[in-house]
């Protein structure tokens, strides 16, 4: 079992070959694919952290959509003033699958 820990987005996944995630807004080549550096590699039973050995390691991932995040709505409100204040934010996203770790 071959799994890679990667940094995507601001945030570490762990990633096999065939998942699918949800990670921060990014482009693609032309190809629909994209490069993602790993943090950590895992091979059977063989652990690698080490940053000289990881640099031949890739993890190749193919852009399946671009998609928004749930709707978060921020309320602030404070008693007996009047004051009250409503903000919504959603994510910029992409859908990617793993392709190839190697």
């Amino acid at each position: 079992m071959v799994y890679a820990v990667v940094r995507a987005g601001g945030r570490q996944e762990k990633v096999e070959v065939g998942t699918v995630l949800n990670i921060d807004r990014i482009k693609g080549d032309e190809n629909g694919t994209i490069q993602l550096a790993p943090v950590l590699l895992v091979d059977g039973d063989k652990v690698t952290s080490a940053a000289s050995d990881l640099a031949g390691v890739t993890v190749t991932a193919e852009v399946l959509s671009d998609l928004r995040g749930p709707k978060i709505v921020i309320q602030k409100f404070k008693n007996k003033t009047g004051y009250k204040k409503r903000q919504g934010h959603r994510s910029e996203l992409t859908r990617v699958k793993i392709t190839k770790i190697a």
